[in-house]
């Protein structure tokens, strides 16, 4: 969707680099608070050869007593702020059988939970002056937003709401909804494309059967048309606990205020089951 918000060429590359720190970041360590586990400063003096040429992106890393890994840059060239949310979930954590749960749940996730009205996160976001989206791929999922720097609470109770308080307002109705248009998103996007099958052809060719790089992220019709409300709510449960995300938070933002608000609305959810690296045989 197109953005209200123009940003710097700093900001933008703030939040990329940012982006490849969520997808590496891992929970370190528990505390009776947010635990600083990381700090990168910025520069004091401007490089002065190739060796301190480096891009440097001062960032602070915590770490809550629930797992949640949270991240945060200071960035205050324009009064926005990015909050990202991701899952160290995606197709690669499937099963034979049950592909397409990781994106099919990214679809869910926009549907409303407990405090959130259905369809409201839209709608919230976009009244606040923000943009936002989501995506999948074999080993993550994230949430996005991008808005005016005076909603960063309100993001992060949204993004908080659905991750401690999903389940129940994941009705039947809403998932036929979400998997006609999974369905759909298959045949548009791949099956009715020309060569729109090549890049699952080619991971077949790469990868043995039953490798979970082996199928698309978008899964196969014949799961999809299998997979129940239960199934999604078990992989909801397995994979979406705060121990198994992280928070990062990119901005014209101070710190110390960050963690307070993020200790606020993510601290009560309890985490997850513990997460092991997949094993595959040899």
């Amino acid at each position: 969707m197109p953005s209200r918000l123009p940003l710097s060429p700093s900001l933008r590359f703030s939040f990329f680099i940012l982006s490849v720190l969520a997808l590496v970041a891992a929970p370190l360590t528990h505390a009776a608070s947010a635990k600083l586990v990381e700090k990168i400063a910025a520069p004091t003096a401007p490089a002065t050869s190739a060796a301190t040429s480096q891009i440097l992106i001062p960032y602070a890393k915590y770490v809550l007593p629930n797992g949640l890994t949270l991240v945060i840059h200071e960035d205050h060239s324009d009064p926005v702020v990015h909050v990202d949310v991701t899952y160290h979930v995606g197709s690669a954590r499937e099963e034979i059988g049950k592909s397409g749960f990781a994106h099919f749940f990214e679809h869910m996730m926009f549907q409303g939970s407990d405090h959130v009205g259905d369809d409201q996160h839209f709608k919230i976001v976009t009244a606040a002056g923000g943009t936002l989206n989501g995506s999948t791929n074999r080993d993550r999922t994230n949430y996005y937003q991008t808005v005016p720097n005076n909603q960063l609470e309100k993001m992060l109770w949204l993004e908080a709401d659905r991750m401690g308080f999903l389940l129940d307002a994941v009705t039947q109705q809403k998932f036929e909804v979400q998997r006609g248009t999974v369905k759909n998103e298959r045949g548009q996007n791949y099956d009715n494309r020309p060569y729109g099958l090549a890049r699952e052809v080619t991971a077949q060719a790469l990868y043995p059967y039953g490798h979970p790089y082996s199928w698309l992220t978008i899964g196969y019709v014949e799961d999809l048309n299998r997979v129940t409300v239960a199934d999604l709510k078990n992989f909801f449960l397995r994979w979406y606990g705060p121990n198994n995300a992280t928070l990062t938070i990119g901005g014209d933002v101070d710190t110390a205020a960050v963690v307070a608000l993020v200790e606020k609305y993510f601290g009560p959810i309890p985490r997850g089951p513990a997460v092991e690296p997949t094993k595959l045989p040899a």
